[in-house]
C-alpha cells in the first residue's frame, strides 16, 4: 500500500513528571477479559511491551503497570522501543519517561526504513511490520521474556478483518495469544483486542501522556488503505450503532485460528 512521506512529528523531550494513570473501568473490563478469555497472563510471566509511542501502546504500559499492583498473578514488565534508523525520526527520548515510571526500557535499532528502500516491496507496511516484529522477538528473548505485549486494539483487528476479506479473499485478522513460529518459549499477546480506540484516546487525553500521534518512520502518514477502510467502519458504525460489538463475536473464532498441531502461529503481518 502507498504512502505519502513527511517529515516526522518528534517525541517530547519534556512532560510532566510521570505517575501510573489509573485507566478508566471501561478499559480495565475490556483487558481484564482479553486476559482471561485467551489466557495471556501467567503467575511469574516477564512481559516485554513494544512502545512506539503512539497512544495505543501508552496507554497500554499504563494498563499493565496498574494491572501489576491489582492482578492475583506476579508479573514483570520491560519496554522496548525500535528504532529503525531513519533520517529525523528520534524515539530516544521515550526510554527517559518508562525509566522515570520504574520500567527497564531497551532500544533496539535496524536499518527497516533503509531495507524497505533497498527491497521495494509491495506493501511497506507489512514489510516494516515483519522486521519490527523481528527485533522485538530478539529483545524478548534477549531479555529473557515469556510474553511479547502488542498494543492493536478492537478497531485494529475489525480494519484487519476487512482488510484481508477485501484484498485477499481471506477470513483473517490479528491473533489475540500465541506463540511464534520459530520462538517455543515466547507468547505474543494482545491485551487490547476487545478495547475501542475511542476508549484509549479519551484515556490518553485525560492522563496526559506524551503520545506522538503519526509516528510511522517508514512513511509519517496511516497507510491509505487502512484509513479507508477506518473510515468505512466510522461510517457504518453511525447507521449501525452496535456494529464493532457485532464485529468482535464475528471474529472471535478468527482470534484463535490458523494454529499448526504445536500451536504456533506466524500468520500475522500487521504489527
Amino acid at each position: 500500500t502507498a504512502c505519502a512521506r513527511r517529515a516526522p512529528v518528534p517525541f517530547p523531550t519534556q512532560w510532566e513528571p510521570p505517575a501510573i494513570a489509573r485507566p478508566p473501568k471501561r478499559l480495565s473490563r475490556a483487558v481484564g477479559r482479553a486476559m482471561q478469555a485467551h489466557g495471556m497472563l501467567r503467575d511469574g510471566d516477564r512481559v516485554l511491551l513494544g512502545l512506539s509511542g503512539g497512544k495505543d501502546s501508552l496507554c497500554l504500559l499504563h494498563i499493565l503497570l496498574d494491572l501489576q499492583r491489582r492482578a492475583p498473578v506476579q508479573f514483570e514488565l520491560r519496554v522496548a522501543t525500535v528504532d529503525p534508523e531513519a533520517e529525523g525520526y528520534d524515539p530516544s527520548p521515550l526510554g527517559a519517561y518508562v525509566e522515570a515510571l520504574g520500567v527497564p526500557c531497551t532500544l533496539e535499532r535496524g536499518a527497516i526504513v533503509a531495507t524497505a528502500e533497498r527491497v521495494q516491496p509491495t506493501s511497506i507496511c507489512a514489510f516494516c511490520s515483519r522486521l519490527r516484529r523481528g527485533l522485538l522477538y530478539g529483545a524478548a528473548e534477549r531479555e529473557g521474556c515469556t510474553v511479547l505485549a502488542l498494543a492493536h486494539h478492537l478497531d485494529d483487528l475489525a480494519e484487519s478483518f476487512l482488510m484481508s476479506s477485501f484484498c485477499n479473499g481471506r477470513l483473517s485478522t490479528m491473533k489475540a495469544h500465541y506463540t511464534p513460529r520459530g520462538h517455543p518459549g515466547l507468547r505474543v499477546a494482545r491485551p487490547l483486542c476487545y478495547a475501542r480506540e475511542g476508549d484509549l484516546r479519551a484515556f490518553a487525553e485525560a492522563a496526559r501522556l506524551p503520545v506522538v500521534s503519526d509516528n510511522c518512520p517508514a512513511c509519517f502518514e496511516a497507510p491509505l488503505e487502512r484509513a479507508r477502510v477506518k473510515r468505512l467502519l466510522a461510517s457504518q458504525e453511525q447507521e449501525h450503532p452496535a456494529l464493532f460489538s457485532n464485529l468482535s463475536r464475528a471474529m472471535e473464532p478468527l482470534l484463535r485460528a490458523q494454529l499448526s498441531a504445536d500451536g504456533e502461529d506466524d500468520s500475522d503481518e500487521e504489527l
